[in-house]
């Protein structure tokens, strides 16, 4: 379902702007408070706390080579990929991806 904006919407808002967005998701089950979305990023990124408050085992973790370039600029070492449903929305209006 496409999600749009009115002029309402943006009511106070300087424009151009390229301001990040904080949503609440379920992942796996879990509601997920503050999520950051960004639209420069170009990596899912899910913190080792937040992993551990989900409960599945690193076990289920696939490994990964690919270095990232943290929001600091240090290079950090991921520890490893896994496939979570997110739910957005709320029924009627809402969906299910499968995120990596």
């Amino acid at each position: 379902e496409v999600i749009s904006f009115s002029e309402v919407d943006y009511e106070g808002v300087r424009l151009p702007h390229d301001d990040p967005v904080v949503v609440t998701l379920m992942v796996e089950l879990f509601t997920m408070k503050r999520i950051l979305i960004d639209s420069g990023c170009s990596a899912d990124i899910l913190y080792k706390h937040a992993f551990d408050q989900l409960r599945i085992p690193v076990d289920q973790l696939k490994p990964v080579k690919t270095p990232l370039i943290s929001f600091a600029g240090e290079m950090v070492h991921p520890l490893g990929s896994i496939d979570l449903l997110v739910v957005a929305g709320m029924a009627p209006r809402q969906t299910q991806v499968q995120m990596t």
